[in-house]
């Protein structure tokens, strides 16, 4: 079984003072691989080298070991994505020098130059490099998982990659992860090397796709947020401001949004907390709490809510976490009830009385469901076929 990696590695988009770094650690690693006996093409070297080239082309995450990593940067790999909080460490450098790369990987847009073998509506993911001291102790699983969340932030359909067939370590890694191969993608062989192309679908649905929320939707959500529970309930004005402040939120956890794939238009959202952080007092180290699970007035009975509490869900698989858990309100029967179709108990034990600064009293209910943190996603729908 893989260790996993020390508290200290964290995993972060790289800085521009990192690129010659990533690259060195880049070619150190692919020589020690299976392959590394081969020589190098002059294309396969400045590949390698163009760390910069790379990132405009998606992000390059960087795991990095040394006293300056913090719990932020492993939020920021989700300043990678479609715009939550890209800002967060993308020239937050300050501390760089005081830390070391030890693993690597590149995700691309499709349809970029340095991706291969993704298509239009997808995502690659090459590179995937870990310092060969470092290698089995979790560094490559931990990139793998930063990178399949980038991947869903964009509202890919799927994360690919292609490896050489000698290539059995790396593998074992997709096969684990719930990546499936498919042999009718794969080109013919190069050479000495025979390529393998991997796909993990991303979405459930063709119709819909889930991603993370732009910066200029906020507005748009708080209010179908607001508009979802005042259609079914009687809402203060303290949990109204709070629904309405999206742009806020989102600068701390992470929104997400379902959109009809044909028209863009806004069906659903939820927010879940970033990497090893948490939304609420509920969540314990090891679970994943979400909040604020909302479907448009005119967007029901599409499956919207089912959708984006099994994207949590997906999203718990992606990094690793066993356990989702929620609070809702007494009244809200129709959210419980599809809560507990889709495998959530209730905790009877974590139930409380909330006490407003009015005096006022009200009820909070408490769900939670376990995940199997290495299963491949269930009942992947239209887009997990190639």
């Amino acid at each position: 079984m893989t260790a996993a990696p020390s508290p200290r590695i964290r995993i972060r988009p790289a800085h521009p003072a990192e690129f010659a770094e990533e690259a060195a650690l880049v070619e150190r690693a692919f020589r020690a691989g299976p392959y590394g006996h081969l020589p190098p093409a002059e294309e396969r070297l400045a590949f390698e080298r163009d760390t910069a080239g790379r990132a405009a082309s998606g992000v390059v995450l960087v795991a990095v070991d040394g006293p300056g990593a913090d719990a932020g940067d492993a939020a920021d790999a989700a300043g990678a994505g479609a715009g939550g909080g890209a800002g967060a460490g993308a020239d937050a450098g300050a501390d760089a020098g005081a830390e070391r790369i030890v693993g690597a990987a590149s995700v691309l847009r499709a349809l970029t130059p340095y991706a291969r073998v993704a298509r239009p509506g997808e995502a690659e993911i090459r590179l995937l490099a870990v310092d060969p001291a470092g290698q089995g102790t979790g560094i490559a699983t931990a990139l793998m998982r930063a990178a399949l969340e980038t991947a869903l932030e964009w509202g890919a359909e799927a994360l690919v990659l292609d490896t050489g067939s000698k290539n059995t370590r790396a593998q074992a890694l997709y096969e684990r992860l719930g990546f499936e191969r498919v042999p009718e993608r794969e080109p013919a062989a190069s050479g000495t090397v025979t390529p393998y192309v991997y796909r993990f679908a991303l979405q459930e649905r063709a119709d819909v796709r889930v991603r993370l929320m732009l910066p200029g939707e906020a507005e748009e959500v708080g209010a179908l947020t607001a508009s979802a529970y005042e259609h079914d309930y009687e809402i203060g004005e303290g949990y109204r401001a709070q629904m309405l402040a999206v742009a806020e939120r989102a600068e701390r956890h992470l929104v997400w949004v379902a959109v009809d794939a044909a028209s863009g238009e806004l069906l659903g959202t939820v927010s879940t907390p970033r990497p090893v952080e948490t939304m609420s007092a509920l969540a314990r180290p090891g679970e994943l709490d979400f909040r604020l699970l909302a479907v448009a007035p005119d967007a029901r009975r599409r499956g919207i809510g089912a959708l984006l509490t099994r994207h949590v869900l997906r999203l718990a698989r992606l990094r690793g976490v066993g356990r989702v858990v929620m609070n809702s309100g007494p009244e809200m029967t129709g959210a419980h009830r599809l809560y507990e179709s889709l495998g959530f108990t209730r905790m009877d034990e974590l139930a409380h009385t909330v006490t407003r600064e009015d005096g006022t009293t009200f009820d909070v209910l408490a769900f939670g469901r376990d995940v199997d943190a290495d299963a491949p996603e269930p009942g992947a729908g239209a887009s997990a076929r190639p």
